[in-house]
C-alpha cells in the first residue's frame, strides 16, 4: 500500500513538532526560532527533505509546483551537498542509446575548476546507471582552432583530466557534430582519445548552452528527455521542471529510484 501525507493535518503534529526539533537543533545558530522550524515544517518541501534526513523515505522529489532556487533550499538546508558543488545531469533517450547532458541546470558560468568537478560528477553518475562514460567537451571550436578565454578554459580541464583521470575517456574542446558523429571525427581528428568510440555524455562549457540545447531537443524532435538528476547531493534528491508532465514525474522517480538503490 502507499501511504500518502498530509502535512497540515492535524494528526501529522506530533511528527511535525519531532521534526522541527531537529531541524531547529541544525540551523538554531543560522537564525532558526524553535516557532519558525514548527512554521517550516507545515511546508511539504521541509517535511519531506527531513524524513529522507532520518531514513522515514529513500528519495526526496520536489518542483512540480516551485522555482528551481525555492525547491532545491529545504534540502540544501537540510540533507546538504557531498561535493564542492551540485550540478543537473539531463538524460536524452535515441534510438541509438541515452546521451547524458550536463550543466544543463545550476552552474551559469562555471570556472575550470568547477567544469573540472562538473565532469567528474557526471561521468559517475553515468557509471551509476550501469554504463561506461565516454566524454566529449563542447564548445563552437576543436581542440585549439579558435584561442579566447572559454575555449582555452575547456583545454585545461582536458589536460587536467587526461593526467590525472587516465582511463577516463574524455576529449575536447569539441563541437557537439564532431562529438556526435564518429566516423566525421575519426576522419578530421584521428589523434582524438575518443578515436571512433561512441560518445554518450556531452559536458557544456556553460548552464546557456546546456539549457537551451536540451530544451531544443524536448520540443523539435520525438527524443524523450529524463531529469533533470540532481549530482551532488548525499541523499537521492532531485528537483523537477516546473509544471512537469504526469510522464517526466514517473520517469524521474524511477531514475531516483535508481539512484537511492545504487548509493546503498
Amino acid at each position: 500500500s502507499i501511504q500518502i501525507i498530509d502535512v497540515k493535518k492535524a494528526e501529522m503534529r506530533a511528527k511535525r513538532h519531532e521534526f522541527a526539533s531537529i531541524y531547529y537543533n541544525m540551523r538554531q545558530r543560522k537564525g532558526i526560532t524553535l516557532n519558525q522550524a514548527r512554521r517550516m515544517m507545515r511546508d511539504r518541501g521541509y517535511f519531506g527533505a527531513m524524513m529522507l534526513s532520518q531514513d522515514e523515505a529513500d528519495v526526496f522529489l520536489s518542483g512540480v509546483t516551485r522555482s528551481y532556487p525555492e525547491a532545491l533550499r529545504p534540502p540544501l538546508e537540510i540533507i546538504g551537498k557531498e561535493s564542492t558543488l551540485l550540478a543537473g545531469l539531463y538524460i536524452v533517450v535515441t534510438k541509438k542509446g541515452p546521451i547524458f547532458f550536463a550543466d544543463t541546470t545550476i552552474n551559469k558560468n562555471p570556472s575550470e575548476e568547477d567544469l573540472f568537478n562538473i565532469t567528474l560528477l557526471a561521468a559517475n553518475a553515468v557509471k551509476r546507471f550501469g554504463i561506461k562514460p565516454i566524454i566529449s567537451m563542447l564548445s563552437y571550436s576543436n581542440f585549439g582552432s579558435s584561442k579566447d578565454t572559454e575555449n582555452t578554459k575547456v583545454s585545461k580541464v582536458i589536460e587536467r583530466l587526461h593526467k590525472e583521470y587516465p582511463s577516463l575517456l574524455i576529449d575536447g574542446e569539441m563541437q557537439a557534430n564532431f562529438a556526435l558523429n564518429q566516423s566525421k571525427r575519426k576522419g578530421v581528428f584521428p589523434f582524438s582519445k575518443l578515436q571512433d568510440k561512441k560518445v554518450n555524455t556531452l559536458i557544456f562549457p556553460n548552464l546557456i548552452s546546456g539549457n537551451v540545447s536540451y530544451k531544443i531537443l524536448q520540443e523539435l524532435s520525438n527524443v524523450e528527455t529524463m531529469g533533470p538528476v540532481l549530482l551532488g547531493m548525499k541523499r537521492s534528491v532531485h528537483i523537477l521542471q516546473l509544471e512537469s508532465s504526469v510522464s517526466e514525474i514517473v520517469h524521474m522517480a524511477t531514475i531516483a529510484s535508481v539512484d537511492a538503490h545504487e548509493r546503498k
